[in-house]
């Protein structure tokens, strides 16, 4: 969504013209510190899911001040959507499902910076695999079990699928981005009932 209507900055353009597309925006956010300098986002573009079923949210900025770059906005978008991510795995941790690390696929998963933000909004391991489109991947994988390719899944897995990257959290990170998702988290119930005269007013 951002970058397909803002796209990067032309001064991040200028200093790297040989780096095209995505990875401007990674070169933006690496120029922030974590946290953005306070700058927090709410990312329901289209309402929310999990662990708020509302149909009527809507994305936010929140703590914008003159101090903000074009580059805050990049860095904060990557830690709201982290910090969504975040609302997902601490309900499987309140149940009980708990890893030492947690797996990323898919373009995001491309995103060194991005892999840090969420390994340290996390507070745990980040990893990669030798895939990039997971939900095929699995289903090939298990036709092959099915045609007898492999003995079980866990061959199956074994035989194909490598971690190539880690990262992994740092300390003064984590402190930093646990103190700002409780912010994070309190936004919604403040805003729920604006979102709704919002809705009813468009």
């Amino acid at each position: 969504w951002y970058y397909e209507s803002f796209g990067p900055s032309k001064n991040i353009v200028d200093d790297y013209p040989d780096i095209k597309g995505y990875e401007l925006l990674n070169k933006q956010a690496e120029k922030v510190v974590p946290g953005s300098d306070g700058l927090i986002f709410l990312p329901y573009l289209s309402g929310e899911r999990t662990p708020h079923a509302d149909p009527y949210a809507r994305g936010v900025f929140f703590g914008l001040s003159y101090l903000h770059t074009q580059d805050h906005f990049v860095r904060s978008i990557m830690e709201g959507v982290a910090f969504s991510q975040l609302d997902c795995l601490s309900l499987m941790r309140q149940v009980g499902i708990a890893s030492d690390k947690v797996v990323l696929f898919g373009g995001g998963a491309k995103s060194r910076v991005w892999r840090q933000i969420i390994s340290d909004v996390f507070s745990t391991k980040i990893v990669t695999l030798n895939i990039e489109e997971g939900p095929a991947y699995g289903a090939a994988l298990l036709a092959g079990v099915g045609c007898g390719i492999y003995g079980s899944i866990e061959e199956a897995v074994d035989r194909t699928i490598k971690e190539v990257s880690q990262t992994n959290p740092i300390g003064e990170n984590v402190k930093k981005y646990k103190n700002l998702y409780e912010i994070y988290e309190s936004l919604y119930e403040d805003l729920k009932g604006d979102f709704e005269k919002l809705h009813a007013i468009q």
